[in-house]
């Protein structure tokens, strides 16, 4: 029975853990087949010293993981005659989001006894809604073939931050996905 508890608390701590931090990932652009091993790259926003970010602190962090993780999967940093180009930018949305419950946020004896129309839609307007502040972050990587200039892929990874505070961890996730995918796309040719 304790075996069974410990297994249904650690399910649901994963389960929450993984609902908070949805990144969807997008393939587009495909103009070539991947069709040889790639040995080395560079990353063109680090040698031109064009931000993808409006963040230069993110713009920095993104261009060293990006780096990390493209070396670490086997491949190395070439500025004269890279296999691969590696463009990035980012379109960061604020955006709102209003929710309604007409449900009474006061029981009914205490505050509502003196003041009956104060959980009343019909006399406040904004009863029951909840106006909450957002921020949609695409981070678009391309790879590129630098011998026939064409696109291998388009990756774009899609997250909703709610901080500044979460911002750079958030968009350095969503970096490891798309590199996550990209390893995928090029293992499976």
């Amino acid at each position: 029975m304790y075996a069974f508890k410990k297994l249904a608390l650690i399910g649901i701590v994963l389960l929450i853990c993984l609902s908070c931090s949805s990144i969807d990932i997008f393939k587009e652009n495909t103009e070539i087949p991947i069709s040889k091993p790639y040995q080395s790259f560079v990353i063109i926003n680090q040698e031109v010293g064009m931000p993808g970010f409006s963040s230069q602190f993110i713009d920095q962090q993104v261009q060293i993981h990006l780096q990390e993780a493209l070396e670490e999967y086997g491949l190395v940093y070439e500025r004269e005659q890279p296999d691969l180009v590696i463009r990035y930018t980012s379109n960061e949305d604020p955006r709102k989001r209003t929710s309604t419950n007409y449900s009474t946020p006061y029981p009914y004896w205490g505050y509502r006894v003196w003041d009956p129309w104060a959980a009343s839609r019909y006399m406040n307007p904004n009863y029951g809604t909840k106006t909450t502040n957002y921020e949609l972050v695409q981070v678009i990587v391309d790879f590129i073939d630098p011998k026939e200039d064409k696109f291998l892929m388009t990756l774009t990874g899609v997250t909703e931050v709610s901080s500044p505070k979460t911002k750079d961890n958030k968009v350095l996730k969503t970096v490891d996905r798309i590199i996550e995918e990209f390893i995928f796309e090029v293992s499976k040719n």
